[in-house]
C-alpha cells in the first residue's frame, strides 16, 4: 500500500490534470474522475471479501493488476514534456 501510495495514488491525479485539452477538460476530468472514484470503490467494497478468501492472494491480485499498469503507460499514455495542452489534442 505504501508503494501505490507514493505512485499510482498520486500519479494518477496528476495525469488527469493535465491530459485533457482546455476545450473538453471540465467534461473530460469529471468522467475520469468518477471512473477513478468507481474504481476506488469497487476495490473497497470487494477488499474485506478477498481479504476473507485468502488476505495474501489479495494483494497478490491487487499487485498484479499494478504491474499490468506498467505496459499500459509505457505504450498508452503519451509524454506531455515540452508540449502545450492544446497541442495534445
Amino acid at each position: 500500500m505504501l508503494c501505490f501510495a507514493f505512485s499510482w495514488g498520486v500519479v494518477v491525479w496528476v495525469l488527469l490534470g493535465e491530459m485533457f485539452p482546455n476545450k473538453i477538460r471540465a467534461l473530460a476530468l469529471s468522467v475520469a474522475a468518477s471512473a477513478q472514484w468507481l474504481a476506488n470503490w469497487a476495490i473497497t467494497v470487494s477488499f474485506p471479501n478477498l481479504a476473507d478468501w485468502n488476505l495474501s492472494a489479495t494483494y497478490v491480485i491487487y499487485a498484479c493488476f499494478a504491474l499490468l499498469s506498467i505496459p499500459f503507460v509505457y505504450f498508452c499514455v503519451k509524454e506531455t514534456k515540452g508540449r502545450t495542452l492544446e497541442s495534445m489534442g
